[in-house]
């Protein structure tokens, strides 16, 4: 029999799960593992090979039932202006699931071949399956919910993409329809999942050098609650050839808290021939730091038929 305490903190995880459910993939430093494209569609095509990345992310180690998401992603380009890519993904986060996929397409276009400068238009269609696993569910009293509260959401992501020499900036709109709230309390459930988010950096590097340094920023901002993050990245990459391998450093904090991280994470990673490998460890620097050690991000990926596009913009 569970205790009327354990019900409690398990009903407010439910809540907390409800109220705070995205109906996305939890954004967080998978992006920087050479996968800009499972964060906005305007990177789909961007490369001259068709790009497989599967990420694994589990969160708060040492808690029980804490966060864990699977992502397949892929893209590839179609003929020198366009490209078109999916991302398949499994989320859960204690008594809740969710899965979906998303599907892009973005329009390249070149404003200065000389010059490096291109213009990328993406557009993306978001399926998402939310529900709660209520056969976990044991009150005698008769508290826990009865129905899994399953819902079906359809929604589209806009991004714009801005590349000149090593610099770049992208401006993404995600989730642009409101939720359907047939399936909850809509006094107490956000109906708007709308969230705006910015890409920019630039690449430093000198001829004849193999090192590349490359800081970016992140910046996303929820409509429904006003809450926003930031990341600030630092990125160290040494090249051999095709090959190169990289190190860095991930900080992400609340914008009103700009001094009080949400976590800091050291990243590594390699790209050797056809294969990718990467690997952040985010180290939780406030107070669940008392019952969880960090969370771990993998990537593992492939390039596959390089060469299917000779546009500059590719690069």
């Amino acid at each position: 029999m569970i205790r009327s305490s354990q019900i409690l903190i398990c009903l407010l995880f439910v809540c907390f799960g409800l109220r705070g459910q995205e109906l996305t993939i939890p954004q967080l430093s998978q992006y920087i593992a050479d996968n800009p494209f499972l964060m906005s569609p305007t990177y789909a095509g961007v490369g001259d090979h068709i790009k497989l990345r599967i990420n694994g992310l589990t969160q708060w180690v040492g808690i029980e039932d804490a966060p864990d998401t699977q992502t397949l992603a892929v893209d590839a380009r179609i003929g020198n202006r366009s490209g078109i890519g999916l991302v398949l993904y499994n989320d859960s986060n204690g008594n809740t699931r969710q899965r979906g996929s998303r599907v892009s397409f973005a329009h390249h276009l070149t404003l200065d071949r000389y010059e490096d400068e291109f213009l990328s238009f993406g557009l993306s269609y978001n399926f998402n399956q939310f529900r709660i696993d209520v056969e976990n569910f044991t009150d005698p009293n008769g508290l826990a919910p009865t129905d899994d509260r399953r819902t079906v959401n359809h929604n589209f992501d806009v991004g714009v993409l801005y590349r000149l020499r090593q610099f770049y900036f992208s401006a993404n709109v995600s989730n642009i329809l409101p939720k359907n709230l047939e399936q909850f309390n809509p006094t107490f459930e956000p109906n708007t999942l709308r969230n705006y988010y910015a890409y920019t950096g630039y690449t430093f590097a000198k001829r004849n050098r193999n090192l590349e340094i490359e800081p970016s920023v992140f910046f996303q901002w929820f409509e429904s609650d006003g809450r926003s993050v930031t990341d600030l990245n630092a990125k160290f990459r040494w090249r051999s050839f095709e090959d190169y391998y990289y190190a860095g450093l991930t900080y992400r904090f609340l914008n009103d808290q700009i001094g009080n991280p949400l976590y800091i994470a050291p990243i590594a990673g390699f790209k050797k021939s056809n294969f990718y490998f990467g690997y952040s460890y985010q180290v939780i620097v406030n107070e669940i730091l008392g019952y969880s050690t960090g969370t771990h991000v993998l990537t593992l990926g492939m390039d596959l038929f390089q060469g299917i596009s000779n546009c500059r913009c590719t690069y």
